[in-house]
């Protein structure tokens, strides 16, 4: 008998293989046997062949359909317009064009390379969405850091902190998306508007702002404390900024990470890369969330800008809004 078909996309580059192979496990170990799960690997030629076949012959399995997928030509007129910083890389942008790039499926999940998932990915992507362009959880990073609160509502032009969600885990209504022309909404304001906080997290709160189905906070925890998130609740961790477990210890939930990771074809890898990773360069990473912090209350201070694309946003919504 065929099982329904959920898809799930997933945005790579080479260097981050061997923690989509820590996501991929933990899906595959916690999915429901009742549906089939068509794995998308979105990237830029930019994945060894001795990657792609460890992954596809380590989860090929009997409930995934895997494939990567190179998008170069999809996106290569784009590349100039996608701003990135740190640890950012171009590929941060490629969920933009999943309703493009997938005519043929009304809805799908997105998820980011850097989470562990604990539940049934089945039941958040029948979360029902209605007319909500995605479903999506707030964003609990921002939650902890006022400046950053500030920075949503100020630049972002979101009605609160809480109304500004994380784009890492997003359940997109593709068939929605693709009525309001996601892509060319975005390319539109990408023209007139450079976001360098959140970048396309950003972009994506701008358009879809009250058309947001938000979800329990349990699946798109961060290793932050939050008494009202049990952790036997969790159904899925996002080890976000530089809240890594393979770059430093002590990180809140990090024995999940290390537990899927176990069970994977790099976790010698990963053992080496955590070894290798220096004071120096933790400091760094910490150093990055600081100004990172530092630049979002610069932005949000300069009312000028903040009302000039507040008046681009309306603009943009204005155009949204037409069915």
């Amino acid at each position: 008998m065929n099982k329904p078909m959920i898809p799930i996309f997933f945005a790579c580059d080479n260097a981050y293989i061997p923690f989509l192979a820590v996501a991929l496990q933990s899906l595959e170990k916690n999915a429901s046997r009742n549906y089939r799960y068509a794995i998308k690997i979105l990237h830029v030629n930019s994945i060894t062949d001795a990657n792609m076949t460890k992954i596809i012959n380590k989860y090929k399995v009997d409930v995934f359909d895997i494939e990567f997928v190179d998008i170069t030509d999809a996106v290569k007129r784009f590349n100039d317009k996608f701003y990135v910083r740190d640890y950012y890389s171009k590929a941060t942008y490629y969920r933009l064009f999943i309703p493009n790039l997938y005519p043929q499926y009304k809805k799908a999940l997105y998820l980011d390379s850097d989470i562990v998932v604990l539940g049934d990915v089945s039941r958040l992507y029948h979360t029902p969405l209605g007319r909500n362009l995605v479903g999506a959880i707030t964003d609990e990073a921002v939650q902890n850091f006022p400046d950053l609160c500030d920075y949503v509502v100020s630049r972002v032009g979101v009605k609160t902190s809480k109304h500004y969600f994380n784009a890492g885990v997003l359940l997109m209504n593709l068939r929605r998306l693709r009525e309001i022309d996601l892509e060319k909404v975005f390319l539109n304001l990408v023209d007139r508007v450079t976001f360098e906080v959140a970048q396309d997290q950003d972009y994506l709160n701008v358009i879809c702002h009250d058309q947001v189905k938000y979800i329990t906070a349990c699946w798109d925890k961060m290793p932050f404390p939050n008494p009202q998130v049990r952790e036997k609740n969790i159904k899925l961790l996002h080890f976000n900024l530089d809240q890594k477990p393979w770059q430093k210890d002590g990180i809140l939930y990090e024995q999940y990470f290390w537990e899927y990771a176990r069970q994977t074809e790099y976790y010698d890898e990963i053992m080496v890369h955590r070894k290798n990773y220096s004071a120096e360069q933790v400091a760094m990473a910490q150093s990055q969330t600081v100004n990172l912090i530092a630049k979002a209350k610069a932005e949000a201070d300069d009312t000028a800008e903040c009302q000039r694309i507040a008046q681009i946003v309306k603009e943009v919504c204005q155009y949204r809004a037409v069915e």
